[in-house]
């Protein structure tokens, strides 16, 4: 697929994990970078929004190639009370709202929208190989994914948008946060059967697959996951042998459903979702960590794996 590299990208959720990673490689290849931001502006390439639910003056986007929206509170935080469930939805919702509002206004000037969802979209379907094809499945998560989409869909039929679901990222501020003390303290192992497909990918492979939907003209959902199907007990065995350390205390479903709560461990812990990156591979993407195993590798640096 032909591409032209973006000249102009305006980020919302630029000082995440995944936002200030894609910032640094954009700027690194000259691409001029507005982040959106909710503090007092830095200089000319911050610009402040979400101030008192006032609207987005359209002119900050015009001109840009593309819009990247990455806003959204950490799913990793944990219990979901009803409070948080709601901040969960809020900074989803609101953001790509205002941000859809101000790309319709420019009409057919309108930058690309590349709006953040998640693999979380198709719930727990096991035995199923899920593609952007497959349909959403239920749960508090997917709820959340669904409304997300229908709010970035509204940029108009003049913007190209793309639905960016992303699986969890294999990096020690990621997926790995929780899982790397038990690990060094001996004492991780299986959640539940341990059997349930986890999609993944890595940072690195997140940035670059963000970066060729920029440049690209793939709109609609895009599974942004490794390429290589892996369980709970691959990802936990791979962290457990790059870092010497055993891989067998079970943890009991009902234990971390009272620890964490039914909607938070019916989500992210005990789902069974093999999603595969159907639409980034017949693009022609490549991706650099192809195994789960590789990735660990990658975020693990050596001096901890010892």
């Amino acid at each position: 697929m032909p591409e032209t590299p973006a000249r102009r990208v305006v980020i919302a959720g630029a000082s995440g994990l995944i936002g200030s990673a894609l910032v640094d490689s954009l700027r690194g290849d000259g691409v001029e970078v507005t982040s959106l931001v909710r503090h007092a502006p830095n200089g000319a390439h911050e610009v402040q929004w979400l101030q008192d639910a006032a609207p987005l003056d359209p002119d900050v986007l015009a001109g840009a190639d593309a819009v990247v929206c990455l806003n959204g509170a950490s799913i990793g935080r944990f219990p979901w009370t009803p409070s948080y469930k709601s901040t969960l939805l809020w900074s989803r919702i609101t953001p790509t709202r205002t941000l859809a509002t101000a790309i319709r206004a420019l009409g057919d000037d309108a930058p690309a929208l590349i709006n953040a969802s998640a693999t979380g979209y198709y719930g727990s379907q096991p035995g199923a190989v899920l593609t952007e094809q497959s349909p959403r499945g239920e749960g508090f998560l997917v709820d959340i994914c669904v409304d997300w989409e229908r709010e970035a869909r509204a940029a108009g039929d003049r913007a190209r948008v793309a639905l960016l679901r992303t699986a969890p990222v294999v990096h020690e501020r990621g997926v790995l946060k929780p899982l790397l003390l038990l690990t060094k303290l001996g004492v991780s192992g299986p959640i539940g059967r341990g059997t349930q497909v986890w999609p993944w990918i890595t940072l690195d492979d997140e940035v670059r697959a963000i970066r060729h939907v920029i440049d690209s003209d793939l709109d609609g959902p895009v599974n942004l996951t490794g390429p290589t199907r892996a369980t709970a007990n691959d990802l936990g065995f791979a962290l457990a042998r790059r870092m010497n350390r055993p891989y067998v205390l079970r943890a009991p479903v009902w234990g971390v459903k009272l620890a964490l709560g039914a909607d938070a461990t019916e989500a992210l812990l005990t789902s069974d979702a093999d999603v595969r990156p159907a639409v980034l591979e017949k693009s022609g993407f490549t991706f650099r960590h192809r195994t789960v195993e590789d990735a660990v590798a990658s975020a693990v640096p050596a001096r901890d794996a010892a």
